[in-house]
């Protein structure tokens, strides 16, 4: 399912993920609400799916980003983030792999917002070039 920001109300993909906020109904919907808003503030025409059966994805010319939620973090999850620059050293989890990166949120965890912005572009700026 794909739907735009812009769509007006909102179905499909988004309507799902609107569902996940409120069902986790804690840190987590809180968490992955905030990082939802960072992406849409930094890639306005952002595409949100929904794939591999339950999973928050933003694509703009492929896939830039997912929203996992997991019983300790939110885990934001970049298609390429390996060939991402990361000057502020974001990245904190699956760092072995040659192609994605992630960041893993935990409660509480502060979002440097600039910073993951500035990831966020990059990421939809290396699927324009691909």
């Amino acid at each position: 399912m794909v739907s735009k920001a812009s769509d007006g109300p909102k179905s499909g993909a988004s309507a799902l993920i609107d569902q996940r906020i409120a069902e986790l109904g804690d840190w987590r919907g809180e968490m992955l609400k905030k990082l939802r808003a960072i992406v849409h503030e930094a890639v306005p025409d952002v595409v949100e799916t929904w794939k591999w059966r339950g999973v928050p994805v933003w694509e703009h010319n492929g896939i830039i980003c997912t929203g996992e939620t997991y019983k300790a973090v939110v885990k934001m999850t970049f298609a390429k983030g390996a060939s991402l620059p990361d000057p502020k050293k974001l990245f904190n989890s699956s760092l072995d792999g040659n192609t994605r990166r992630a960041i893993d949120f935990a409660e509480g965890a502060k979002i440097d917002a600039a910073a993951l912005k500035a990831l966020i572009k990059a990421a939809a700026k290396a699927n324009v070039k691909k």
